[in-house]
């Protein structure tokens, strides 16, 4: 699926990738205005999420170099070298990224939670791609004080969350 990032030309394909990089640490990510004469609305949102869902993965199971080449083995090599590049210039801040927010959640203790669901219909393009995300509002409880955290996540990111919980759970459940 990767494939798409093969329309933007060699010499920006370094730049986008620590702009997806920059977004996956809580930085601002790429902007489609900066990139629309080269991917339509649907391809961005593609190439975004296909391009994020890659460097999280490699790190998050903690890939080899080789596993992670074997990955992108598909495209130009041009495009191969700027995304190995990348990723091991970046790994350990993409490491440090997923960490923290496995941490905040679960160092925090949970009191209530809500959710809803919804299409994203923020513009008339993006409404036709009618990508669900789930709003999913906790009551945390830290240091005493409960505070509201609210996170609005998309399909994969759901699922992340739900094998992030049920591997803590069973580590709760050994602990027992």
């Amino acid at each position: 699926m990767l494939r798409l990032l093969e329309k933007l030309p060699p010499g920006r394909a370094l730049e986008f990738l620590h702009k997806i990089v920059d977004g996956i640490c809580g930085r601002a990510y790429p902007r489609y205005q900066d990139y629309g004469g080269v991917w339509s609305l649907a391809e961005w949102m593609e190439v975004l999420g296909e391009t994020r869902r890659y460097f999280k993965t490699a790190v998050g199971k903690n890939m080899s170099d080789e596993e992670a080449a074997q990955q992108i083995q598909e495209l130009n090599e041009n495009y191969q070298e700027a995304i190995t590049k990348c990723l091991k210039g970046r790994k350990e801040e993409i490491r440090n990224a997923l960490v923290e927010r496995v941490n905040a959640i679960s160092c925090a203790q949970l009191q209530d939670f809500d959710w809803q669901l919804k299409l994203a219909l923020s513009s008339d393009k993006i409404s036709m791609l009618q990508m669900p995300l789930l709003n999913l509002d906790l009551d945390v409880r830290e240091n005493g004080e409960i505070k509201p955290v609210s996170i609005e996540m998309n399909k994969e990111e759901l699922q992340n969350l739900i094998n992030a919980l049920e591997a803590a759970n069973k580590v709760v459940l050994q602990m027992k």
